[in-house]
């Protein structure tokens, strides 16, 4: 008889990590501690678990179609594509620098993000822009400075 961690049985039935900790904590679902007070389940306990929420047949009305996770299309319109100059990560925040042409978009995301999303240093990204503010500026031109004319000598 295997133990899984909390985590690792959540994936397993296919729910959220906080969904089992709450089914936990409410008593409905049993578990081992370990000396540090961590939460175990056996397998059996998975399985028995998975046998009570998964009937053997179901009617046709009521199945439901099983998300990839994939996204096939985004609502956001502004789209940059470029790769990854740079990544740090600092506690709850990260940022990554993207190499667009020959402009850097910098942007600041919460580590998770960046951990979920694994992204490296010369990995390929794609920014997507939602904003309900976008300033526009234009750059003053240069003036041409005409070179100093030389003074005759008399």
């Amino acid at each position: 008889m295997g133990l899984l961690t909390v985590r690792a049985a959540a994936e397993r039935m296919g729910i959220g990590y906080s969904t089992l900790k709450q089914w936990i904590f409410q008593g409905k679902i049993r578990t081992t501690k370990t000396a540090g007070g961590h939460h175990r389940m056996s397998e059996t306990e998975v399985d028995r678990l998975l046998a009570r929420q998964t009937p053997s047949v179901q009617p046709q009305s009521r199945r439901t179609k099983r998300s990839t996770g994939l996204i096939v299309a985004l609502s956001g319109r502004n789209r940059l594509r470029g790769f990854v100059e740079e990544v740090r990560i600092d506690g709850l925040l990260g940022q990554v620098r993207l190499r667009i042409g020959d402009q850097t978009l910098t942007a600041v995301v919460t580590s998770d993000a960046l951990n979920e999303l694994k992204l490296r240093r010369g990995d390929d990204a794609l920014a997507i822009i939602k904003s309900t503010e976008v300033m526009i500026a234009r750059e003053a031109e240069e003036r041409e400075v005409p070179a100093r004319r030389r003074r005759a000598r008399r």
